[in-house]
């Protein structure tokens, strides 16, 4: 990612409802596949708290790679032992991304779109790294 795009996705995320994203997030992912809600054990308004504090704190840490990497490889190690797969971050990135566009309506420009589908990727693949690396050392 280009610091213009870091710039991007730091200003649009600043610009949203972060629990009014995250309410919209986990419909829009339930309604996809309404087999990953089962997954989310804790009451609604904590998810969607935590959700948009970890979310905060993923993009506050992209501009620092050392930092970003162990953060989020962290986190994909702990959503690994809740079940999730690397099928569940296209269903997840979809909705985050839809979320995100309908959140921010005519800021949700080609050049958002792409520097957040950027960092939504980064974020995934340093996850997913997380996730195979807490599986090998069970």
């Amino acid at each position: 990612m280009t610091p213009g795009q870091i710039a991007l996705v730091e200003e649009t995320l600043a610009a949203v409802d972060i629990d009014e994203l995250a309410d919209d997030f986990y419909r829009r992912a339930f309604a996809a596949d309404p087999a990953v809600s089962s997954m989310f054990t804790a009451d609604p308004a904590l998810q969607r708290a935590r959700f948009g504090a970890e979310l905060s704190e993923v993009v506050r840490s992209i501009r620092s790679l050392d930092v970003f990497d162990a953060r989020v490889r962290t986190l994909g190690a702990r959503h690994h032992t809740y079940g999730v797969r690397s099928a569940h971050y296209r269903l997840m990135g979809e909705a985050l991304l839809a979320a995100l566009a309908a959140a921010l309506g005519d800021r949700w420009t080609g050049d958002v779109a792409e520097a957040w589908a950027l960092a939504y990727n980064l974020t995934a693949e340093t996850m997913m790294s997380g996730g195979l690396e807490g599986r090998r050392q069970r």
